[in-house]
């Protein structure tokens, strides 16, 4: 995965974590996902992005994250969107917030019917 791409994925974990307050066990789960991808780097950098304004956070990875997004294919939106998703599923639940911002962005990336499909129980 390049760089870029690990920025991405990081900034969507560590937003979506961050969107009702980060707790220990969701912190774990961005620093173990990190360290599967060798993006430790890139988490430090999503986390510094949070931290610079904690209120408007969101709504600047979003803008970020629409204009990085670009030089992405469809598949690897909903690979990312959904990687997000099963890491929010590790700690046995999503919240209805966090359930609500990930569609959010997926709208935004024009791939929401495709998550949908993925993530819905059968």
């Amino acid at each position: 995965m390049l760089n870029e791409e690990k920025k991405i994925l990081m900034l969507l974990k560590a937003i979506i974590f961050h969107y009702h307050g980060l707790v220990e066990e969701e912190e774990k789960i961005l620093y173990r996902s990190a360290a599967e991808l060798d993006a430790e780097k890139e988490l430090k950098w999503a986390f510094d992005f949070i931290a610079r304004d904690y209120i408007t956070a969101f709504e600047r990875a979003r803008e970020y994250l629409n204009q990085a997004i670009k030089k992405l294919g469809k598949s690897k939106r909903v690979q990312f969107l959904n990687l997000t998703w099963l890491a929010n599923r590790e700690k046995g639940y999503i919240t209805e917030m966090e359930a609500a911002a990930i569609l959010k962005i997926a709208k935004d990336w024009e791939v929401d019917r495709e998550l949908v499909s993925m993530v819905q129980p059968r």
